[in-house]
């Protein structure tokens, strides 16, 4: 562990394990559950992580053993239906309840102090808000780490369907808290089998000759409706509003949860809860393996001061945020520092102004074909191939537009959301809009800074204006770089193709491809 992470404080303390401890859920049946100590006397904190992944390698000792080594227990449990424990993994339905079991049975055991915190990634983190709807009294102090809070935002963001990542999921939840070798076999199935699951049509069960039946995933791409039955009660997103637990929250600039980070930071501060954000230059994934250091350092310091009364790690402001294209970090009172917006407005010659046109006409068009579709290249992902890519290959299609601002005589900070406000006309009526920002340096490479989808339903040929956020960003536009704004109308396998005939992604088999048309009373809007 230290070989992998040479910047980890030294532990304070040798560690024991009592493994397989058994914990009743809400409804009885057993949750297997792991208990990490410092081997020494005293009273010592309690934290609490639950999680669908299984209790092994990489969680046993990035949470069991380095947080125990620093002063706490830790109490590292499976999720009911996996990692041993009994009944059914139904994701999202029990966490709460389970959550206040493993608390009553907290308080019988003698080691603990009555001083609860608690601390995770991911899922890790809508089971941390599923405990705060009706947080215990011993509940002290809670870090998500670029964490979950509401399942239909991340399957269904902008009313499109995040297909590539619905099925990262999907593995990860069935097979992770299996072994590394079960795992593997179905990420290597789910890999080759990708573009063929991802093109079926229909789309609907595809995944199951990479993945078996899973009934859940079968649900959440079936289901776009936030206010379908099916998602009733399932975001946790309300906690925050009346939140009072001091939170500590951990993002990536390109993690797939960074806007749901960032949500709970804005509900937070207006709950007047005492709460703290860091944002670093990683996906979703290198924010516990590269950005570890970073990531247990603001947790530890967060626990400490708030479970042990050791306030010395804490920072001096609330927020601190990794400012790309200057790669250094900066500190600041809130988040977004400021309300300012620039807007940056498309020109025939595709150039991208910030004079604003003095009316609306058809500026370009291009065509989509559902059956060659958009490639996706980098961005908010859970594969590998995450974060900031080299857009030029994408640029050079025929169903991707640009518009790009002049080389800049100073640098240029966007600090804050992100969004494209649009006017578009479709001969179909039906079709996805995708639109990213991009960084180009002086050798004309095209890095995406952030980006946004969204879905249009409007009358065949007539103008429609849509807003797609683009999400935050913390990003320095150097010198003799310039601005570009990239739009087209997917990004596939990242999100479902749009049929272009208004049926559901899900359960089209016939497309038809759509004719796009971008007027010129659309913008760029830049938070700084």
């Amino acid at each position: 562990m230290r070989a992998t992470w040479r910047r980890l404080p030294a532990g304070r303390y040798g560690v024991g394990w009592e493994p397989g401890l058994v914990v009743p859920a809400a409804g009885g049946s057993p949750l297997v559950t792991d208990h990490y100590f410092p081997r020494a006397d005293g009273d010592f904190p309690t934290l609490l992580v639950r999680s669908p992944y299984g209790r092994g390698v990489p969680w046993s000792p990035m949470y069991g053993l380095l947080f125990a080594e620093q002063g706490f227990h830790v109490v590292l449990q499976s999720c009911r239906g996996t990692g041993g424990s009994g009944g059914e993994f139904v994701p999202w339905r029990h966490e709460a309840a389970d959550g206040q079991a493993t608390v009553s049975w907290l308080r019988e055991q003698p080691w603990f102090n009555g001083t609860l915190g608690t601390v995770g990634p991911s899922y890790l983190g809508y089971v941390q808000w599923a405990l705060a709807l009706d947080p215990p009294p011993e509940l002290k102090a809670m870090v998500v780490q670029v964490g979950l809070h509401d399942p239909h935002a991340f399957f269904h963001a902008g009313g499109v369907l995040h297909l590539e990542n619905a099925l990262t999921v999907g593995l990860g939840m069935t097979y992770q808290h299996r072994g590394i070798a079960p795992l593997l076999k179905a990420s290597l199935r789910l890999h080759r089998r990708l573009r063929s699951i991802t093109t079926a049509q229909p789309l609907r069960g595809a995944h199951v000759s990479a993945l078996g039946e899973v009934p859940w995933l079968d649900d959440v791409m079936t289901h776009p409706d936030a206010k379908d039955a099916y998602w009733r009660g399932i975001s946790m997103a309300g906690a925050a509003d009346r939140h009072k637990v001091p939170t500590s929250l951990i993002g990536g600039w390109h993690d797939v949860l960074l806007d749901q980070t960032l949500e709970q930071y804005g509900r937070l501060r207006r709950a007047g809860c005492e709460a703290a954000l860091l944002v670093g230059p990683w996906t979703h994934h290198s924010a516990l393996q590269q950005g570890w250091p970073e990531v247990f350092a603001e947790s530890l310091a967060w626990l400490r001061a708030h479970l042990c009364g050791d306030p010395s790690g804490l920072r001096s402001t609330g927020v601190r945020v990794h400012v790309g294209g200057e790669d250094a970090w900066r500190d600041l009172d809130t988040w977004p520092p400021a309300p300012d917006v620039t807007s940056w407005f498309p020109t025939p010659d595709g150039h991208l102004t910030r004079q604003a046109p003095t009316d609306s006409v058809p500026l370009r068009s291009f065509r989509y074909d559902p059956a060659d579709p958009t490639p996706s290249l980098g961005g908010p992902l859970l594969s590998r191939h995450a974060g900031p890519r080299d857009n030029s290959a994408l640029e050079v299609r025929d169903d991707v537009l640009t518009f790009t601002g002049p080389p800049l005589t100073e640098p240029v900070d966007v600090l804050g959301p992100v969004s494209a406000q649009l006017s578009i006309s479709t001969d179909t009526g039906h079709a996805d809009v995708f639109t990213r920002l991009c960084d180009v340096d002086a050798q004309g490479r095209s890095v995406n800074v952030c980006d946004g989808a969204g879905r249009l339903r409007t009358a065949a040929q007539e103008p429609s204006q849509v807003s797609v956020p683009m999400s935050s960003t913390a990003h320095r536009f150097a010198a003799g770089h310039r601005i570009r704004w990239q739009i087209s109308a997917g990004a596939h396998p990242r999100y479902a193709r749009n049929p272009g005939t208004g049926e559901s992604p899900v359960d089209a088999t016939a497309f038809v491809p759509v004719r796009i048309t971008l007027h010129s009373d659309s913008a760029l809007m830049l938070g700084n």
